[in-house]
């Protein structure tokens, strides 16, 4: 089959790669046999790629190809505004669901019991928006603050915890189940001394003695619940357990941990570590998830924590981001292997760096 030399500015949508497209980089930019799509020139323009080797009879059907591009462009339309939507709504259903479990938190203090059936009401419709727009988890840290902070971080660990689990392909069932859990289990922090649970300097050893018992409180809580399954409640008791026995209550190993407790450890740690507390500031998302993966390997189950990457850290092509070091740009090209160190042009002097390369640097946020 033949191929010709095309310019990048003639390029049609739907046009067929003859070859891979190599630029300084190890693996292809792009590979060959692919249809290019708008997000293709973008990286191909990002790249000065002017040439690119197309197959040649593809050329044939500009006319049709042309109709397809305004139909592409009048969807992308109507697609931004569905985003907005969705964005907007779900912030005014985050805010509802933050007051709403503060409510029950103060009845828990108060003796009160646990409705779980309102709990699971509250979460799943912004586990179904969150997973409806990806970029909701690139801010949903941005919206803790340390007044009501348990209230905050449960919402989100439920969240994230919900989302995980539909990216491991579980049933629907067992989705709401695991983001149900993610949110009740931090709950036991009801009975725990407020004098230490909001307070502002380090915990001391006694301290932090009495909030590792919030696990046990939590199970205590919800054990005579009928609409939480047995290892959900399982999973709520183990969900500060680590693989290599470095957690609490019990330091349980490997096999002896829940699955599903597995899912809401990575989902509270990494939203713990990316909100603000009294005692430290938050660190960036991108710079968190590489250390749960790799500092802390051995630590989570990593099936749970690539799937998280693939909600946070995969970034699409030209999404605008800070660095670490001030400078702002935009993601041209990601790695497989490294989603949250993609290429970056700079928007100051157009200068693309690779930070899979540059490890000294990360991406502190998303410009939204």
């Amino acid at each position: 089959m033949h191929q010709i030399l095309e310019n990048l500015e003639e390029l049609r949508l739907g046009s067929v790669l003859a070859e891979d497209i190599l630029v300084n980089t190890k693996n292809p930019i792009i590979r060959k046999d692919t249809k290019v799509t708008r997000e293709h020139i973008q990286v191909l323009r990002a790249f000065n790629v002017n040439k690119i080797p197309i197959l040649i009879e593809n050329v044939f059907s500009r006319n049709e190809e042309e109709i397809n591009k305004l139909n592409e462009e009048k969807i992308n339309t109507i697609q931004v505004k569905d985003v907005q939507s969705i964005q907007t709504n779900f912030v005014k259903l985050y805010n509802h669901a933050v007051t709403s479990f503060y409510k029950e938190f103060s009845s828990w203090e108060a003796g009160m019991k646990v409705d779980v059936a309102k709990l699971r009401n509250i979460i799943m419709p912004l586990v179904e928006r969150a997973m409806a727009d990806k970029q909701i988890f690139s801010y949903l840290n941005s919206f803790c603050s340390l007044d009501n902070y348990v209230a905050h971080h449960s919402i989100a660990v439920g969240i994230i915890s919900g989302a995980i689990a539909k990216k491991m392909h579980y049933s629907p069932g067992m989705i709401k189940q695991i983001a149900t859990a993610g949110m009740l289990a931090d709950i036991g922090m009801s009975k725990v001394d407020v004098k230490i649970r909001e307070k502002k300097s380090y915990l001391n050893e006694a301290d932090f003695s009495e909030i590792k018992k919030h696990t046990i409180y939590s199970l205590q809580m919800i054990q005579e619940s009928p609409l939480l399954k047995s290892e959900l409640k399982l999973a709520i008791f183990q969900h500060h357990e680590r693989l290599d026995g470095s957690g609490y209550p019990l330091g349980e190993k490997l096999d002896k941990i829940s699955v599903y407790s597995q899912i809401i450890a990575v989902a509270d740690v990494y939203h713990a570590m990316t909100s603000e507390r009294i005692y430290r500031a938050k660190s960036s998302s991108f710079k968190v998830l590489e250390m749960i993966r790799e500092e802390e390997f051995g630590k989570y189950n990593i099936e749970a924590v690539n799937a998280l990457i693939s909600l946070v850290g995969d970034l699409p092509i030209s999404t605008r981001v800070h660095l670490s070091d001030g400078r702002t740009g935009e993601v041209v090209f990601s790695h497989r292997d490294s989603p949250m160190r993609p290429m970056i042009r700079l928007t100051e002097t157009g200068q693309i760096i690779d930070l899979a390369a540059k490890r000294s640097l990360y991406i502190e946020s998303i410009i939204e």
